[in-house]
């Protein structure tokens, strides 16, 4: 019986060397790195046959070393309050992909808890991180109160903003959407519109419902009581039921399409047509606003957008480029479907 074979596992195990691409594609080393990195003083033939190679045999440029040597680590980091809301995850997507563009990975950093500790935590978990900079995807008045300490020299861009940080904050145009769907319903003939607000810990809920009442008084109608819930269809329903009770009520606003679901389906069952004596308008235009019964009137949110100025904002920070500590907004429409008519004659 002959000697036994060994493997040398490590050597099966290691990643095809810069040397190796080069050797293969007929280049130099230089000419590898530049195209793994990115640049562009490349010609597109020779950029083809690098990558090529690098496909065939399976090279990934070794992160740990390109940071070493430039200083970076090509990973953002990312804040967030929550992964049960759509908007949030919708921009997170967006986040991940508009890094991925860029040759950026992110590092996901969820709060252990909606709280001001929960925050700390965070931001302390934060400074282990290798990370160029960071998107905060969270109720950022939070930030204003909790007592947190942000890494120093560490770009940022808060996502959902009060405005008073010190960071450069993105954001859909929350006021102006809410304004358009308080508008569109006093258009149609509607005496006021009846607001179902999301949760008070909120911004956002915040500037929709304080958009709906200027809007109001603007038009000089009544501003009616406000039915307060959170982002759920549970909290639309119960308000629904109270709603669908009173006839003088012809028009709501929901703070989001989850609570706009709720309210119909508590007009359905008290009797309530929509919307030919009741007018719902949500907010989001969430993808199955659409196949709601009726089919919801909404305000649509880029979420996408938001995520990629997010990242493009960062990126300009990271690079040392000057960039204003202010909001940056992105426009919102108004989508009219099936669910808003004229009142009731």
């Amino acid at each position: 019986m002959g000697d036994p074979v060994t493997t040398d596992l490590s050597a099966t195990r290691r990643s095809p060397s810069m040397a190796a691409v080069a050797e293969a594609a007929g280049v130099s080393m230089q000419t590898v790195s530049r195209v793994a990195r990115g640049f562009d003083n490349v010609s597109p033939d020779t950029r083809d046959r690098v990558q090529r190679v690098m496909d065939d045999l399976g090279y990934r440029p070794n992160r740990a070393a390109r940071a070493l040597r430039s200083g970076r680590f090509r990973t953002i980091g990312v804040i967030m309050f929550t992964l049960a809301s759509y908007g949030n995850m919708r921009t997170l997507e967006a986040i991940a992909d508009a890094a991925g563009v860029a040759d950026f990975t992110i590092t996901l950093l969820p709060m252990a808890s909606r709280t001001e500790e929960g925050v700390r935590s965070a931001f302390s978990r934060l400074h282990e991180q290798a990370v160029d900079g960071v998107v905060i995807i969270i109720e950022s008045h939070i930030i204003d109160t909790a007592e947190v300490v942000l890494p120093d020299g560490v770009p940022m861009v808060v996502v959902d903003s009060t405005g008073t940080t010190q960071h450069p904050a993105i954001d859909t145009d929350q006021a102006d959407g809410a304004r358009r769907a308080t508008q569109h319903l006093l258009d149609l003939g509607h005496d006021t519109v009846w607001h179902v607000a999301g949760p008070e810990s909120s911004y956002s809920a915040a500037r929709r419902l304080a958009a709906w009442q200027a809007t109001l008084e603007a038009a000089g109608r009544t501003v009616p009581p406000v039915f307060r819930g959170g982002w759920g269809a549970e909290s639309g329903y119960r308000a629904g039921q109270e709603i669908a009770r009173r006839p003088e009520i012809t028009a709501v606003f929901a703070a989001n399409d989850q609570t706009a679901l709720g309210v119909l389906r508590a007009a359905h069952e008290l009797g309530r047509p929509v919307p030919e004596t009741l007018s719902v308008v949500g907010f989001d235009d969430s993808p199955e606003s659409d196949s709601f019964w009726p089919p919801l009137t909404t305000v649509h949110q880029s979420f996408d957008e938001v995520g990629r100025r997010a990242v493009r904002n960062l990126l300009a920070q990271i690079d040392g480029q000057p960039v204003r500590a202010e909001a940056d907004l992105v426009p919102v429409r108004l989508v009219v479907r099936a669910s808003t008519a004229p009142p009731p004659a």
